[in-house]
């Protein structure tokens, strides 16, 4: 790879370190400058149809909004996950979705609270607001056993994982690159291993996709 290849793309550097029969992945996602991209959604299963390590139950989770902004902006849950919708800030909000894995409004508001809304269904849940279009937010709802974000460094660990293929699917409403191309297959075992996935497109200053008032149905 030539550095003028390495300039126009950004990594997700992809390790794995076993000790004996567990071992840990670390996913690192660099920008094209050299700087960990943070909020990264990344989920991790095993690439064969064997039964995953138990997970308990996700708590209930906050998606806040504050200063005509959803918090956190993008948001990572399991299937069957509870979400509060509390409004922190100064003016009133009408908290929508259009997505296909979870259509519901939550009638304008402020100082108060909606009943939490539960997350049933698999797939990207893209959140507006009927009073502030500049809102939008991201709930990315998913089956698998692990799942996080990677942190203001742009990394991701996920400790205890037993031997064997897992497949690592990396998302965020500012990669630009196919969705196919962010899905990969490393192997954890008891040695080290470390695989690098070259994504080809620069970050996007605007985050995508967008709350389309068409799709929904009154």
């Amino acid at each position: 790879m030539s550095p003028g290849e390495a300039a126009v793309g950004f990594l997700v550097a992809i390790i794995a370190a076993t000790a004996c029969r567990a071992g840990e992945l670390t996913v690192s996602v660099i920008d094209p400058s050299g700087h960990g991209v943070t909020d990264v959604v990344v989920v991790v299963a095993p690439a064969e149809s064997a039964a995953p390590r138990a997970t308990p139950t996700s708590p209930v989770a906050i998606m806040d909004q504050r200063d005509r902004a959803f918090s956190p902006r993008v948001l990572v849950v399991r299937v069957g996950t509870s979400v509060e919708f509390p409004n922190n800030d100064t003016v009133s909000h009408q908290v929508y979705s259009f997505s296909q894995a979870k259509k519901f409004q939550l009638p304008l508001y402020k100082g108060k609270s909606h009943p939490p809304v539960t997350f049933d269904r698999a797939g990207l849940v893209v959140l507006g607001c009927n009073i502030h279009d500049q809102m939008v937010g991201y709930i990315y709802v998913t089956d698998a056993p692990f799942f996080g974000k990677t942190d203001p460094a742009g990394t991701l660990r996920v400790p205890g994982l037993s031997a064997g293929e897992y497949r690592i699917s990396v998302w965020s409403p500012f990669i630009a690159d196919q969705a196919s191309s962010l899905t990969r297959t490393v192997r954890v075992d008891a040695q080290a291993a470390a695989s690098r996935v070259q994504l080809v497109d620069a970050l996007r200053a605007r985050p995508e996709p967008r709350p389309q008032r068409a799709d929904w149905e009154y």
